[in-house]
């Protein structure tokens, strides 16, 4: 699935903030359709299922209070493209933790996979164009796409991967921002997220 990043106010066809419902909705209603095969194969013999949600470093500059729900389904205008993107990637996380509370037969992680020279801050770059000139030489620093896999890989293979934990670069636990480590935090945003999901249509539970 696809993620974006520092974007102009917008939302999703659904009203949802565009960053929170394309990097943390869209990722939620995947894995809602694809629970039950999920759960059918992690019930057989030798199974290894896994769920690895990308999150970010950036998910440490949420709002206060790390999630404002309440806000999520307008365009949040008011508020830093940056601090908007903090809470979806926060949210990446806080979701992954309580599928792998959920879920202990699936194994769950979250994680930074580093700065990486992808062109995902090209929309930023675009809107202000004087601070992408000052950012060109800062592209010496990003690492290859090769190399930005590699935890991603460890994520998804390694039989040293941990549910529930949130890696860095390269295959690094991490205990991630306070916020991202709120248990209560975690199933708020769960129980919301099932109730949007059920009002759009998807009413079985995961």
């Amino acid at each position: 699935m696809t993620g974006i990043m520092a974007t102009q106010p917008s939302t999703t066809k659904e009203c949802y903030e565009i960053q929170f419902g394309t990097n943390h909705m869209g990722h939620a209603l995947l894995t809602k359709l694809l629970m039950p095969k999920l759960l059918e194969t992690a019930s057989k013999p030798d199974s290894d299922v896994r769920i690895v949600n990308l999150s970010s470093a950036g998910h440490g500059m949420p709002p206060k209070g790390g999630l404002v729900l309440q806000d999520v389904k307008s365009d949040m205008a008011s508020t830093n493209t940056w601090v908007r993107y903090g809470q979806a990637k926060l949210a990446n996380i806080l979701f992954t933790r309580e599928l792998a509370r959920r879920y202990p037969n699936i194994k769950s992680m979250a994680l930074h996979p580093g700065g990486i020279d992808t062109g995902l801050s090209k929309p930023f770059q675009q809107a202000h164009p004087w601070l992408a000139t000052l950012l060109g030489p800062v592209r010496i620093f990003l690492t290859s796409v090769q190399t930005g896999a590699l935890t991603q890989l460890f994520a998804a293979t390694s039989p040293n991967a941990k549910s529930g934990q949130y890696y860095v670069p390269i295959a690094k636990e991490n205990s991630g921002s306070k916020y991202s480590q709120d248990p209560k935090l975690a199933a708020e945003l769960w129980d919301w997220t099932e109730a949007e999901l059920k009002g759009l249509g998807y009413h079985e539970t995961v």
